[in-house]
């Protein structure tokens, strides 16, 4: 499943997210069916990041991959005040 779920996010999702200045990484796929991702660049913080990742990538997933069950957002919230510190 982990193989079908990069395929999936490199070729149906991560070219649109891109298209709006935003991301999205991998993290881990586990047994039960469960994606974790983090929404980068314009999607780190946005308004609307968890309407697109229900409504977007997680309807792309579960359409394309029938094992995924959900979809989580990870966000390191202490990493990027960090990375905001060093500009």
């Amino acid at each position: 499943m982990l193989e079908e779920v990069k395929e999936v996010i490199e070729k149906d999702i991560r070219p649109l997210l891109e298209m709006e200045g935003g991301s999205i990484e991998l993290e881990s796929v586990d047994d039960g069916g469960v994606v974790k991702v983090r929404l980068t660049g314009a999607c780190a913080g946005c308004p609307m990041s968890q309407f697109t990742l229900v409504n977007f990538v997680e309807a792309t997933l579960k359409d394309k991959v029938p094992a995924v069950k959900e979809v989580v957002a990870v966000d390191d919230a202490k990493a990027r005040f960090e990375k905001l510190l060093k500009r």
